[in-house]
């Protein structure tokens, strides 16, 4: 642990205020060393979520169940610390020693009942070779192995019946003391070829089964810890060793912050030495680094995963100090460079205080800060983002531009489940999104640029293949969120198969292209009347009326069904406060709640249903409500 981490953190502690002082913590445990994250792990662990939000209620916590085959309790520290780095708290669940199977096969089991938000559950080789016989050859793994395939298909079916959120399972790295126990090299082969065979159908379970994540530990033993602390492993039955298992739980925090919506949009990136090797108002195009030299060469790499990220929906943005025209020219015209201008959302170069630019990035782009990851070489630079902008990822690079691509993906800040269709669109709509900003900026009056604008929007029951969206736009966005539910994709196919259920979709487009499903609406019929489930509808598209066309659309599809009234209600969020007015602001009455944070609840009597804004040219496919 650094000695300045250390001091604070340690004093904190010695001062009882680490649970008041929670909002530091996240910066203590990113800057520890690894010594000083288990350090912090196992601190925050003993104090417990509760004290955390009883000095600070909007703190997000994730509830995680933890079962396996062996010993699991040594995953609990290294999570709460890897989830505290990014502000949220860890309320952990423990399973008893080789419980997983009862745990996940048993709706009834204590597992079930605390309700997590995720489970993880703990693989090791112990699960195939604690049953296969003395003496044993590779085709008694082989057997084995598929008889623990057929098990985890079996409860990865279960847990999407009777579980919600996301289940978390591991491939099986093979410690070397199997394959030693066998005399000939091509017996070891055989071995080796029956395993990797098996971890990669282990892999394509995630096919078959949403709610299931598998993680691959092979890439993780590549950075050098060792797989298995033989006396842990004999005497606790901990099979995976303390380092490893660090390892893990940091790829634990990548899953679980993708799984609650908290994946970061924008890789906003600084230039000099940073994308390219000097100075550009020093050394002119012709000086700097790009590729050839091996110097140039690491610069390269560091372009290739930048736009190897971008084809994934990744929003790339240029944040330098520099003149702006001659890094036009560099991107459109330098011959070595892997990254072009048209690559970036936007290109930022001028002399202004990075913060303020990282901040007119995020409402040029209608997000928040907290959707920017930030990589910069200079101290000075990532030491004042960080302090001005503490929600902002900061990635501190330094003189080795060799270091740069591992240290921009270390802490995969850009992980999700799965990449969409809309997230590869993601960044053209966003360029679209920021002509549509310069067209604004030519007119006189918002009525007037919307009116030519062209606003289509089409409203309709989900398509399977829009399943996925719609839970990605529950998990991700949070400023149009009427109340937060996070929903995993079985979830939502769940509900759309529902009879008296809705899952609608919004898609929507206009003289600039088309914005793909930029919302979406559930509900079920409850007797005689419609509750509003959710409303969503991404930043992207705010202020421009389709929120207003399409309530007006579920209003008028309500008393066309028959129904008496629309319920809905509000949950507050820290980020969702500008929409705490919009069922008030379109015909609804408050009907109770709103207290102790308790959801604020609405009603709408079907009597006066206000009209879609005039400039929406809105198409409906909305499916019957009968139960």
């Amino acid at each position: 642990m650094g000695e300045k981490t250390d001091d604070t953190l340690r004093s904190l502690h010695e001062r009882g205020q680490v649970a008041t002082e929670y909002p530091r913590v996240r910066g203590l445990v990113g800057a520890a060393d690894a010594a000083g994250r288990r350090w912090a792990g196992n601190l925050l662990a003993r104090i417990g979520p509760d004290a955390v939000l009883a000095a600070h209620p909007d703190t997000p916590v994730v509830s995680v169940a933890f079962t396996g085959h062996s010993t699991t309790t040594g995953l609990v520290a290294p999570v709460t610390a890897e989830l505290a780095r990014h502000g949220v708290l860890l309320r952990p669940h423990v399973s008893d020693f080789d419980s997983y199977v009862f745990d996940l096969s048993d709706p009834a089991s204590e597992l079930y009942a605390a309700e997590p938000d995720a489970v993880v559950c703990l693989l090791d080789a112990s699960v195939v070779f604690d049953e296969v016989p003395l003496p044993w050859q590779p085709e008694d793994v082989r057997r084995v192995f598929e008889e623990k395939l057929r098990l985890l298909d079996g409860l990865a079916t279960a847990f999407g019946r009777a579980g919600q959120g996301t289940l978390v399972l591991n491939t099986l790295p093979l410690p070397r003391e199997w394959p030693a126990q066998l005399a000939g090299l091509r017996d070891r082969a055989r071995l080796g070829a029956v395993w990797r065979e098996a971890n990669a159908r282990l892999l394509r379970l995630m096919d078959d089964h949403p709610p299931l994540t598998v993680v691959d530990l092979d890439p993780l033993l590549g950075s050098a810890p060792a797989l298995r602390d033989d006396r842990l492993g004999v005497y606790t039955h901990t099979e995976l060793s303390p380092e490893l298992q660090a390892a893990y739980a940091a790829e634990l925090g990548h899953v679980l912050r993708a799984a609650t919506g908290r994946v970061r949009k924008v890789l906003a990136l600084d230039l000099d030495n940073t994308v390219w090797g000097g100075v550009l108002g020093d050394d002119g195009a012709e000086g700097i680094e790009v590729a050839v030299s091996y110097r140039g060469e690491a610069f390269r790499r560091l372009q290739r995963t930048a736009r190897q990220l971008a084809s994934q929906g990744v929003l790339l943005a240029a944040v330098s100090k520099n003149d702006l025209d001659p890094v036009r020219e560099v991107l459109r015209s330098h011959a070595e460079m892997t990254l072009r201008e048209d690559d970036f959302v936007r290109v930022i170069a001028n002399w202004r205080p990075k913060h303020d630019n990282l901040v007119e990035l995020a409402a040029d782009l209608n997000l928040g800060v907290d959707s920017i990851v930030f990589a910069d070489d200079s101290p000075y630079e990532c030491g004042l983002v960080g302090r001005e902008l503490p929600d902002v990822a900061v990635v501190a690079l330094d003189d080795e531009p060799a270091l740069h691509v591992e240290k921009l993906l270390r802490d995969g800040w850009f992980t999700v489940r799965d990449v969409t269709v809309d997230d590869l669109k993601r960044p053209e709509r966003y360029r679209e999104e920021l002509d549509r900003k310069d067209f604004l900026d030519s007119f006189s009056s918002l009525d007037d640029y919307l009116r030519e604008l062209d606003v289509q929007v089409r409203f309709a029951d989900a398509a399977p293949a829009e399943l996925a969206r719609v839970s990605q736009l529950t998990l991700r966005t949070n400023q149009f969120n009427l109340t937060t539910e996070r929903l995993q994709e079985s979830e939502v196919a769940e509900r759309a198969a529902a009879p008296g259920s809705l899952v609608l979709t919004i898609r929507s487009g206009d003289r600039f292209g088309d914005n793909g499903v930029v919302g979406a609406v559930l509900a079920h019929r409850d007797d005689e009347e419609l509750l509003v489930d959710n409303f969503l509808l991404s930043c992207r598209v705010f202020a421009r009326g389709i929120e207003q066309a399409c309530l007006s659309a579920v209003l008028r599809h309500a008393r066309d069904e028959g129904l008496r009234a629309v319920r809905a209600a509000y949950r507050p969020s820290a980020k969702n406060g500008k929409v705490r007015g919009f069922y008030p602001g379109n015909g609804f009455r408050p009907a109770g709640g709103g207290a102790d944070g308790a959801p604020a609840l609405y009603r709408h009597d079907l009597a006066e249903i206000p009209a879609p804004p005039e400039h929406i040219r809105l198409t409906l496919s909305l499916g019957g409500l009968h139960q």
